[in-house]
């Protein structure tokens, strides 16, 4: 919601730019903590990686989810401990391996058996034991955009359950790798909670067979993937986040002393941030009008990539919504398109337009096609 001090903050700026609201950060933050009990989380810098916001994560006291070499060194350079950091990913070089070695990293989360004995051969070349968790992919449908599941066999991700007997036994003769837990991720912006439900049936049902084979498991980390409401950016602030760990609580069956992590990345940041952007032109089509932005899928790819929705906002114009426009870039590509037919006021060139939820996958995806500007420049209000 873009108050009267918000729009101060943000008046006479140039365009685009990303502005944070930091406050309402604070308090997701605030609530996460207070939900998560003894639970460990994670954040996961994919989603958002500016410094000024993962300062406050660190102050949190939140761990940190990396998926590139970059990633690890970033949460390191911004003060996240080297053992509260994850590292995932299908493809980790060598290069990221050893610096995640040398930095002596909470887990790596390993995704195949080829992965495994790099990380082993590594590992014995510089004289460490590296930390795992199995990503195990579980075969639950997340429901979600097929461009982000992650969860299902005919994904890239994680280790299949065929596989596992197999596994145990390279891991056998392994032995500068250290096995302590198994990760799960099954894809990202779930709403529906008993998705979450089944995924700790499968859980349960996978820990068990690790037991049974005499396998101790530390610790369960089930990943993130709790959404957040696109539509209704002002009704739904900070997500429910009791209820999202009251599912885990209800479900999953653990063992003595096994302890539980997650990764979330889109549920802490998204609501927080907004891509504002200014009218370049209003142009009358044949079927439609189109409100020409002069941000496009540059600074905020989500909608081309995903046809993923934002709720946009005229902040210029106090007046009911009225008319129908096409909001689109100036990139050179026809899906470069914010939304369709989206009721606005009337609008014309020069008012500001906000674009909401865009806190997530916004500024961290922004790239420079078009040989568009290096980046939006970023604000925060308090």
């Amino acid at each position: 919601m873009f108050t009267a001090h918000h729009l101060k903050a943000i008046e006479n700026k140039s365009t685009p730019f990303y502005f944070y609201e930091v406050d309402l950060f604070r308090a997701t933050l605030a609530s996460l903590n207070a939900a998560k009990g003894n639970y460990h989380v994670h954040y996961a810098l994919k989603a958002n990686a500016n410094p000024v916001l993962l300062k406050e994560i660190v102050s949190a006291g939140l761990g940190a989810d990396c998926v590139s070499g970059n990633e690890v060194k970033h949460a390191l350079d911004n003060g996240f401990k080297a053992n509260a950091i994850a590292f995932a990913g299908v493809g980790k070089s060598d290069t990221e391996i050893l610096r995640a070695l040398e930095a002596g990293i909470f887990a790596f989360n390993v995704e195949s058996i080829p992965e495994l004995e790099v990380i082993h051969e590594l590992a014995k070349k510089t004289g460490k034991q590296a930390a795992i968790a199995l990503r195990i992919n579980p075969n639950v449908d997340a429901y979600t955009h097929k461009y982000i599941t992650t969860g299902l066999e005919e994904n890239k991700f994680g280790i299949n359950p065929h596989e596992f007997d197999a596994v145990l036994s390279k891991i056998a003769q392994l032995h500068h790798l250290r096995l302590e837990g198994l990760h799960f991720h099954i894809g990202s912006q779930i709403q529906d909670l008993s998705v979450f439900k089944n995924l700790c049936t499968r859980i349960n049902e996978i820990n068990k067979w690790f037991l049974q084979k005499g396998t101790n498991i530390a610790y369960i980390n089930a990943g993130g993937g709790l959404g957040v409401n696109y539509h209704e950016p002002d009704n739904y602030r900070i997500p429910d986040f009791k209820r999202f760990f009251d599912v885990f609580r209800t479900f999953l069956d653990l063992q003595p002393q096994q302890v539980v992590h997650f990764e979330l990345g889109r549920c802490i940041i998204a609501q927080c941030g907004s891509l504002i952007s200014k009218v370049l032109y209003v142009k009358e089509g044949v079927t439609t009008h189109f409100a020409i932005l002069d941000a496009g899928m540059t600074e905020l790819i989500r909608p081309a990539l995903y046809q993923a929705y934002h709720k946009i906002e005229n902040l210029s114009v106090n007046l009911p919504a009225t008319s129908k426009y096409d909001v689109v870039g100036p990139v050179c590509e026809s899906s470069d398109c914010f939304g369709k037919a989206v009721l606005l006021p009337p609008t014309k060139r020069g008012d500001l337009i906000a674009i909401r939820t865009a806190g997530a996958y916004g500024e961290a995806m922004s790239n420079h096609y078009n040989l568009r500007s290096a980046e939006a420049p970023v604000y925060f209000s308090t």
